[in-house]
């Protein structure tokens, strides 16, 4: 299936220290709630495998399930980008959402879907609070509209501070379907969280929801 170039966002990408919101990136001015789990993750990966499933058509989003962490989100929201180039995310008040980048493939596309939820925001933990919990090898389904389950396995987690964002690897073409999840990590810096933590994965199968 031929993957079509679409418009990758700038380096600066979930890097903006203005975006006070980005994945879960602030704690903000309201008084501090319990402290979450660490925003910390094991850094590992696995061999990339040498065949997958093959790539679906296209179809949005409606449900993502991530056992490892403990999440079940419905209602994911679309996500585009800002007047800046910057990519949105959810909202504070829909912190136990899930967001998908829309101005790129869905996922079980082939290329790079991708997902942003918060790790917490000035409210307290938010969606993906236990992603701490997930190793390489766990498995990740997206529900599409089009009844079909899309389930993913995790290659690779990575932490990395926001002024070294790989943009290429999370958003650049890929030849087969891929899924990134994408949060804030780290200690809490002046409010902020100073790292993305990020999920890549694999299409591995497709099944009837």
């Amino acid at each position: 299936m031929s993957h079509h170039r679409r418009r990758r966002p700038a380096a600066a990408v979930l890097c903006a220290a203005a975006l006070l919101a980005l994945a879960g990136c602030s704690a903000g001015p309201e008084p501090t709630p319990p402290a979450p789990p660490p925003a910390r993750i094991a850094a590992s990966a696995a061999p990339a495998p040498t065949a997958t499933s093959a790539a679906l058509a296209r179809s949005l989003p409606v449900r993502v399930q991530l056992p490892a962490a403990g999440v079940d989100a419905r209602g994911i929201l679309d996500l585009g980008l800002n007047a800046d180039g910057t990519v949105e995310v959810p909202s504070v008040a829909q912190a136990d959402r899930i967001g998908w980048y829309a101005k790129g493939v869905t996922p079980g596309e082939t290329g790079p879907a991708v997902l942003i939820g918060h790790f917490d925001t000035a409210r307290g933990p938010a969606v993906l609070k236990d992603v701490s919990r997930v190793r390489v090898g766990d498995e990740i389904t997206v529900t599409r509209e089009d009844g079909t389950a899309a389930v993913f396995r995790v290659r690779e987690l990575e932490q990395v501070d926001k002024d070294a964002f790989p943009t290429r690897k999370v958003y650049g073409d890929t030849r087969r379907p891929e899924l990134r999840i994408i949060t804030c990590g780290g200690d809490l810096v002046d409010g902020h969280r100073p790292d993305n933590i990020i999920l890549y994965a694999d299409l591995v199968t497709a099944r009837p929801a």
